[in-house]
């Protein structure tokens, strides 16, 4: 119904790995406006889908520039490594001071009986970093070097996948994005991958592309094709 809320993945769409291009986020935030929606972003992996944390906040700053007063929950679990410490931010963009203030009251309200006081070392890491110049220039290349492992691994698994003599059509692997990779492996591969091959995923298939590297994407690409081959996946 129209005034409904939107949550959208700003970038490296989890589990899918399948992020709109910039037409189709168009198309989405002229929809969303037609029928009065409020949107939600969802930004956990800013500079881990392309490398480019300037240009993974595209759609985010194209909603905004649409006139959209988006919500956005970001965390930093990831990109900064700091797992554990619950870092992050909650921005809502407001028509005036007026509306801010009536905004910040409710969060308040919210906030205040659930923890009240966040924790602040992981923050105070965040902050360290983005204000100095030359630890943010660090950051962004080492986002970077993150973002083309990651991406090399999509790669480097498909080839594998032929190697080990797979038919199918794994195009759609490396036509994703971010961490983790949908397969198309339906729950009784991904139950025979960890029970007989101890590669451990979710159930819906979907991997961490993080945990492969040179020396094991190969035995993974291998037990792949061994619970898939002769069988239909979902692309």
């Amino acid at each position: 119904p129209d005034g409904s809320i939107i949550l959208l993945h700003a970038c490296a769409h989890n589990p899918t790995g399948c992020d709109p291009n910039l037409d189709q986020w168009k198309a989405i935030s002229k929809k969303i406006g037609n029928k009065s929606h409020h949107v939600f972003f969802d930004s956990a992996y800013q500079g881990f889908a392309s490398g480019d944390a300037e240009a993974d906040a595209s759609a985010l700053r194209l909603f905004v520039e649409d006139g959209h007063n988006v919500a956005l929950a970001q965390s930093f679990a990831k990109n900064f490594g700091l797992y554990g410490e619950r870092t992050g931010t909650f921005s809502v963009v407001t028509n005036s001071p007026e509306e801010k203030e009536a905004v910040l009251s409710q969060l308040r309200l919210i906030i205040r009986p659930m923890y009240s006081s966040p924790p602040i070392h992981g923050a105070n890491i965040v902050k360290t970093v983005l204000d100095d110049a030359g630890l943010t220039d660090q950051y962004y290349g080492e986002c970077k070097t993150m973002a083309n492992r990651i991406q090399s691994m999509r790669t480097l698994l498909v080839e594998k996948l032929k190697e080990a003599g797979s038919t199918h059509d794994w195009s759609h692997v490396t036509g994703q994005i971010g961490m983790f990779a949908f397969t198309g492996m339906n729950s009784d591969m991904c139950d025979e991958l960890t029970s007989k091959y101890s590669i451990f995923l979710t159930r819906d298939g979907r991997i961490s592309l993080a945990g492969l590297n040179d020396g094991n994407v190969e035995y993974v690409a291998g037990a792949i094709h061994a619970v898939t081959d002769g069988k239909s996946i979902t692309a």
